[in-house]
């Protein structure tokens, strides 16, 4: 099982680093194959992201791709959703959650489809702070539910609302990651739901991951990597689909 967990976390990390992602939207299903029930899958996904997102905006951040002074505000934003949204787990049906997962996959690929391939910052949109407050916390609440990060929503609604360059973008998804993921994990530690053995073996496998795939995402031109995460959103979809029916 320790080999295992440490393939997944490369493979996940790597996913993460390159599309800004958290990765539970890939790792859950993954865990789940393993054996893994729900509930535990979930923790073990919060925890690795956050290694992975704090790792990954750190070399973000290093690369010029991330300004934080953007991002910490939707991402205390987060923290707070994150720290909610670990509670109403317990609250409501997984199906409801899904649906709505759904839905929100559904919007984002279509947002991020008509988006043009901006490659700078002079046709980025100017947006009141509450309003990013109120996304963040949206975002923040249902993310940690479904034991994703939820920069798989807000990427698109930056890029595609907000007119953000792809790139930076994505760094900004990681970001956002962190605050999230840390408040999940807070609020998780208190119910005592989370398998820490696992856990940090995932999470310190997906730093070699995540160094991986922020690399190779300095190597791709914006269109290439738009069309990918493009193809992401639909196996998304189509997981969120099987599991949804059968």
């Amino acid at each position: 099982m320790v080999i295992e967990l440490i393939l997944v976390g490369i493979f996940i990390g790597t996913m993460s680093g390159f599309f800004g992602i958290g990765g539970g939207m890939i790792l859950v299903p993954i865990l789940l194959v393993l054996g893994i029930d729900t509930k535990e899958a979930i923790g073990i996904s919060i925890i690795q992201m956050v290694f992975t997102s704090i790792y990954g905006s750190y070399l973000n951040q290093k690369r010029g791709t991330l300004i934080i002074r953007e991002g910490i505000f939707i991402g205390l934003a987060g923290f707070i959703g994150g720290y909610i949204g670990a509670y109403t787990t317990q609250f409501i049906p997984d199906y409801i959650l899904h649906i709505l997962f759904f839905m929100l996959l559904i919007f984002s690929l279509f947002r991020l489809f008509f988006s043009p391939n901006y490659e700078d910052e002079s046709s980025q949109n100017s947006i009141n702070k509450w309003l990013l407050f109120a996304i963040g916390l949206v975002i923040g609440i249902f993310a940690i539910s479904l034991g994703i990060g939820g920069s798989i929503v807000l990427t698109p609604i930056l890029v595609g609302v907000l007119h953000y360059p792809l790139k930076k973008a994505i760094s900004a998804g990681l970001f956002f990651v962190a605050f999230s993921s840390i408040s999940g994990l807070i609020s998780m530690l208190t119910v005592g739901s989370l398998d820490y053995h696992k856990g940090v073996i995932v999470g310190i496998a997906s730093l070699i991951g995540v160094a991986i795939g922020i690399a190779l995402k300095e190597h791709i031109s914006t269109k290439n990597h738009k069309t990918l995460l493009i193809i992401l959103y639909l196996f998304a979809i189509a997981m969120l689909t099987k599991r949804v029916l059968f």
